[in-house]
C-alpha cells in the first residue's frame, strides 16, 4: 500500500452527443432572439468523469492509493460501484438526498463546435463534505468543483499540515485575483495548462515564475511541447512523451496531476514526478474518454523507461 491521497474535486456523468451536420446550418443569425433548434444525435455516449474521480482512476492505475473527495446525487450507485470494483475507496464520497450527481451534455457537430450545458447538482454542496482528521493522506489534490468546497477542502488540508497540489482548471471563471491568491497561499503545489497560467498571470497581476518562488513547485503543461517545472529557483523543460495517438484531451490534465502525485508520494524528486506525469498525459491522449484507458502498470513502466530512463517502484 502506498500513502493515501486525498483526491478532492468533481464526479461527474458526462453524455457526449455528436451531430452529423453543421450547427451555422441550422442557426440564423436573425432568428437568434427567438432561437428554437433542435439536432438529431444518432451517436451517444455516456462517460464517466469527473476531476476526482479522472485522477482516482489514473492513480490507480499506477497502484496508488487514492481517496476520492466529492459530493455525488442520489443517481451515482452505478460510479461508486465502479470504483469500489477498481478497488477505490468510496469512504469520503457523500450522498446528498434529493439531488443529482452533477452532470455536463455536450453536442458537438461535425466542425468540432460544441453546444454545452452543465448540472452542478450535488456538487454545489461539496463544502459540507470534511473528510476528517484520520485519512493518514500524505499528499492532498483539490482540483475543480464548487468554489466554495474547494476552499473548505484546502483549509482543512492546510490546517492539518498535509501538502497539496492546486489545479484551477474548469474553475477558472469562478476565481477573481483575490482567490487565485489566497488558493496559493495554502497550497504547496500549482499546476495549470499554458492558457490557464495566462489567465493566473493576468488577474493576479503576477508572472508564474514570481508566483514559484513562493511555493514549492509549480507545473505548467503545455500539450504536446511537454510541461515547464519550475522549483527551487530554476526553470526546467521536461519534454514530452510521443502519444501513440491524439484522439481526445479529455482528462489529460487528471491524469497528468494522478502521475504527479504518485511520484511525490514515493519520494520522488520534481523532475521524475512530473517525468511520469507526461507519461500518463500521453497514454490518456490516445484513448476516448477520461477512464476508457486501460494500461498495466508494467506497460506504463516500460513507456517510463523508454521515454526518460527511470522506472516504477517494485
Amino acid at each position: 500500500m502506498t500513502a493515501p491521497v486525498l483526491v478532492c474535486g468533481s464526479m461527474a456523468f458526462d453524455a457526449i452527443a455528436v451531430f452529423e451536420g453543421h450547427f451555422g446550418e441550422h442557426i440564423l443569425p436573425d432568428r437568434i432572439h427567438s432561437l428554437s433548434v433542435s439536432f438529431l444525435v444518432p451517436t451517444l455516449r455516456r462517460e464517466f468523469g469527473g476531476c476526482a474521480g479522472n485522477v482516482a482512476y489514473n492513480l490507480k492505475l499506477l497502484g496508488g492509493t487514492p481517496l476520492p473527495v466529492a459530493s455525488v446525487g442520489e443517481d451515482a450507485d452505478g460510479y461508486l460501484q465502479r470504483m469500489q470494483d477498481l478497488g477505490i475507496s468510496t469512504a469520503h464520497v457523500k450522498v446528498v438526498p434529493g439531488t443529482l450527481t452533477a452532470q455536463c451534455w455536450i453536442t458537438t457537430d461535425l466542425d468540432d463546435n460544441q453546444i454545452t450545458a452543465f448540472h452542478p447538482g450535488a456538487m454545489g454542496q461539496s463544502a459540507q463534505n470534511d473528510f476528517g482528521a484520520r485519512t493518514g493522506a500524505a499528499w492532498g489534490v483539490v482540483s475543480p468543483d464548487a468554489k466554495d468546497g474547494m476552499f473548505a477542502h484546502a483549509e482543512r488540508m492546510n490546517k492539518l499540515g498535509i501538502p497539496f497540489v492546486f489545479d484551477l482548471g474548469q474553475a477558472m471563471p469562478l476565481f477573481e485575483g483575490a482567490d487565485i491568491e489566497r488558493m496559493i497561499t495554502l497550497a504547496q503545489v500549482l499546476t495549470a495548462n499554458d492558457y490557464e497560467a495566462g489567465v493566473i498571470e493576468q488577474r493576479t497581476g503576477r508572472k508564474i515564475a514570481d508566483i514559484a518562488k513562493t511555493m514549492q513547485a509549480v507545473i505548467v503543461t503545455r500539450g504536446g511541447e511537454g510541461a515547464t517545472l519550475m522549483t527551487g529557483g530554476q526553470t526546467i523543460e521536461v519534454p514530452p512523451v510521443k502519444a501513440a495517438a491524439v484522439v481526445d484531451p479529455t482528462g489529460c490534465g487528471d491524469a497528468h496531476r494522478a502521475g504527479l502525485v504518485y511520484g511525490l508520494t514515493q519520494g520522488w524528486n520534481w523532475l521524475d514526478s512530473c517525468r511520469l506525469a507526461n507519461v500518463m498525459g500521453s497514454i490518456k491522449i490516445a484513448s476516448r474518454g477520461a477512464q476508457n484507458h486501460k494500461p498495466t502498470r508494467a506497460e506504463i513502466d516500460g513507456l517510463l523507461r523508454a521515454s526518460y530512463g527511470i522506472g516504477l517502484p517494485a
